[in-house]
């Protein structure tokens, strides 16, 4: 029985193989048949030649209609063509290019012992997390494995199980690393290589990373880049690692935009633009925001500092400097709210997809119109209603809004009402004051913010110059303007690019010494960090000058106390001898008496100098002149201050009037009680007088109780009643037998 059944077994499995080769043939035939003109009547994903676990995973994902760049795209990625795709922002070009992938790895015959058929590459975090669940819903019906390796991970983990995945997606640094020190990762026989938001991928900084990675990656494969907006590196990009590709441009010039997304734009003042967000906040409490930022300092400070004054909505931040578990747990928390706000930086700008945002705030003007695009594309998503709303300072608006109208983008240009503005710069500064860490945090977020200024390459819009810098940093409730310390060149700016976004693994490989031992980690705390930093010279002078000091004073040990301000007399010492006699004794301890020495007591002013003076030396003569004569003014004064003082004698004797009727009240109301006391008294004792006559006649033959002592008996002021004479009566003893009996008896005692 048992050789039956697993005869049959193996039979059934021939079967079914047979009909997958079958199924697969026919889609092969289907796809080699399918003409442009055919493809573009499509609507619904079940009319291309997909595998029926695919469109099975797409129906329970809910993605029934394809988008203009899923139906251009797809059929041609099933016939083996290079791609160049560029759709607006919120067109689905993820499931355009990941249902190619899971297709290609089906008709290739892909199983896990293949090594990795597909590569992905996202530019951040967040996006290629997206990437990966999507890939969950619609290839759960697939027998492929997939792989997310990103940053701020446990690399030590991935390394174990990379070279058993199918489908791998990540970030550009964390998989060169992989490729430079996994030894189980094979990337030989890749089919497939899709990048994701490609121009921000090289904005970011990875150029030089992206071309290791090509370079190992074998020429044999299909490519697909994919973009909402498509920039010159992109292309230089497309001819290195595309061949004869075919180009798909779904978003014309006058649909750069989502066409449901309502746009507009307002001209402020720098200073002005944390009030205006704040009363922006507060005007729409039941809105989903999302708020852009340059730096993520920004984001941090402006958190920081709206968390503490409380605008009644929840608040969240995103940036590029936060943890990986921080930074997961925050785009779950935003995507799951309804009702928040989100500060973040161009870090959320590309892919993700939150659902129903309200507003796209941009507090700061973006780097380009492409930025633009990406930014106001997280709202109106699918066809979805959304608005946006740009914050341009004066010296920006002609140049940025130039350059949108050549893109045919034109929002609308609004005027904020005064009734509506609130503003905050004094609660600001209250909270500097306070707090020295958000004062530090208001420093970095000043310097961060002319930094992204100064580096950015279109100088008509960005002008650091014509920025009114000093008010800017009161706004930010900082007691001056920091210092600057700006790089040179753009050299520097390019190494201050590759420096923030190299691994921290590769960096530790680069100062490997010689012998192949990685230097020893100095153990450094977030202090160390801060000072060690270029523009630690945010601190105030004299606080460097006070560790100046105070590093000076470690090296003199035997010096107990040292004068660092020589610039003012310190006068004669005063005499510390201790008063001897009595009556000096009495003088020092008392105030009355050894105010008389002193004389009344002189209002004294200080100078600029820090001098004190009396307040008619720093009066002006002419100032003085024009009151009057000098007697005139005395006369006055002394009638002023008699006046006052009559005026405070009648006062001072209306209250001792007042304390002597009080104090006469209470002394006769004591009177009152001790008299009322004493009567009840006297009743008492005759009451009891009463109880003891009635005793005394009773005839009972019981034992009286014990009689409790009356109040008046244990009382300590009552006086002891005077102590009878004892008597001894005898008679006269007449003769000296009478005498001697009568001393016996007194000797007793009888």
């Amino acid at each position: 029985m048992a050789k039956i059944k697993k005869r049959h077994t193996r039979e059934e499995q021939k079967k079914l193989s047979e009909l997958a080769s079958q199924e697969l043939e026919a889609l092969r035939a289907r796809i080699d048949e399918l003409e442009d003109d055919q493809v573009k009547q499509f609507t619904k994903f079940e009319e291309l030649p997909l595998t029926k676990g695919t469109l099975k995973g797409l129906k329970e994902s809910s993605y029934v209609t394809m988008t203009d760049i899923q139906r251009d795209t797809i059929h041609l990625a099933l016939k083996g063509h290079d791609l160049l795709g560029a759709a607006k922002t919120g067109s689905g070009k993820t499931l355009a290019f990941l249902i190619p992938v899971i297709e290609k790895l089906i008709h290739e015959n892909w199983n896990e012992f293949d090594g990795v058929g597909a590569l992905i590459i996202s530019p951040t975090r967040e996006l290629a997390m997206q990437i990966y669940e999507v890939l969950l819903k619609i290839g759960k019906y697939s027998s492929f494995s997939a792989g997310l390796v990103i940053g701020g991970k446990d690399y030590s983990f991935e390394k174990d199980r990379i070279g058993k995945m199918n489908i791998l997606i990540g970030t550009p640094g964390r998989l060169l690393q992989h490729m430079d020190q996994s030894a189980t990762l094979n990337l030989d026989n890749l089919q497939m290589l899709v990048l994701d938001e490609a121009d921000r991928i090289l904005d970011l900084g990875f150029k030089k990373t992206l071309d290791d990675i090509v370079c190992n990656l074998p020429p044999e494969r299909q490519t697909l880049l994919f973009s909402a907006t498509q920039t010159k590196s992109v292309q230089d990009l497309a001819r290195l690692s595309l061949v004869s590709p075919k180009y798909v441009n779904t978003s014309s010039d006058a649909t750069t935009t989502p066409e449901s997304l309502e746009q507009s734009y307002v001209v402020i003042r720098l200073q002005d633009k944390l009030d205006i967000l704040w009363s922006f906040i507060k005007s729409h409490l039941d809105s989903k925001i999302l708020v852009f930022v340059s730096s993520s300092k920004q984001v941090h400070f402006i958190y920081e500092t709206f968390r503490k004054l409380q605008p009644g909505i929840s608040l969240m931040k995103l940036h590029g400097r936060q943890k990986q578990k921080a930074r997961l747990e925050t785009t779950v928390k935003f995507t799951e709210s309804r009702n928040c706000c989100l500060f973040a930086t161009d870090i959320v700008a590309r892919g993700l997809d939150f659902p129903a945002i309200d507003w796209v705030v941009q507090l700061d003007c973006p780097e380009d119109v492409a930025t633009y695009i990406h930014r106001v594309g997280r709202s109106a998503r699918a066809g979805r209603a959304g608005k946006s709303m740009l914050m341009l300072t004066p010296s920006e608006e002609d140049a940025f809004v130039k350059r949108m109208d050549a893109r045919k983008i034109q929002p609308k240009k609004l005027n904020i009402r005064n009734s509506k503005k609130k503003s905050i710069r004094d609660q600001i500064q209250s909270l500097c004051f306070k707090s020295p860490e958000l004062k530090y945090l208001g420093q970095k977020a000043f310097i961060s913010y002319c930094k992204s200024v100064y580096i950015q390459k279109d100088k008509e819009v960005f002008n650091l110059k014509e920025l009114p810098l000093d008010e800017f940093a009161k706004s930010l409730g900082l007691p001056g303007t920091p210092k600057l310390k700006l790089p040179v060149g753009d050299a520097e700016l390019e190494k201050q690019k590759q420096r923030k976004n190299t691994s921290r693994q590769l960096k530790l490989l680069a100062k490997a010494t010689d012998d192949g031992e990685l230097e020893a980690k100095k153990v450094r705390t977030k202090y160390d960090k801060m000072f060690e930093r270029t523009n630690q010279g945010v601190l105030s002078e004299h606080y460097l000058k006070l560790n100046a000091d105070m590093e000076s004073d470690r090296d003199e040990e035997d010096e107990f106390m040292s004068i660092k301000r020589q610039d003012h007399d310190l006068g004669a010492e005063p005499d510390l001898d201790a008063p001897t006699s009595k009556r000096a004794i009495k003088k020092a301890l008392s105030k009355k008496l050894s105010s008389k020495d002193r004389g009344t007591g002189t209002k004294m002013k200080f100078d600029d100098e820090g001098v004190a003076h009396p307040i008619y030396e720093l009066e002006d003569e002419d100032d003085f002149h024009k009151l009057g004569p000098a007697e005139q003014q005395k006369a006055q004064f002394v009638a002023q201050e008699k006046k006052s003082m009559e005026l405070a004698d009648v006062e001072d004797k209306d209250v001792a009037k007042r304390k002597r009727q009080e104090k006469k009240i209470r002394r006769k109301e004591l009177e009152r009680l001790a008299e009322e006391s004493e009567s009840e008294s006297e009743s008492e004792a005759d009451l009891d007088a009463d109880l003891d006559a009635d005793l005394e006649e009773s005839d009972s033959d019981d034992e009286r109780p014990a009689k409790k002592p009356r109040w008046f008996e244990n009382k300590p002021h009552a006086r002891p009643e005077p102590e009878q004479p004892r008597v001894i009566e005898y008679e006269q003893p007449e003769t000296m037998e009478d005498l001697e009996a009568l001393t016996e008896r007194l000797i007793r005692g009888d």
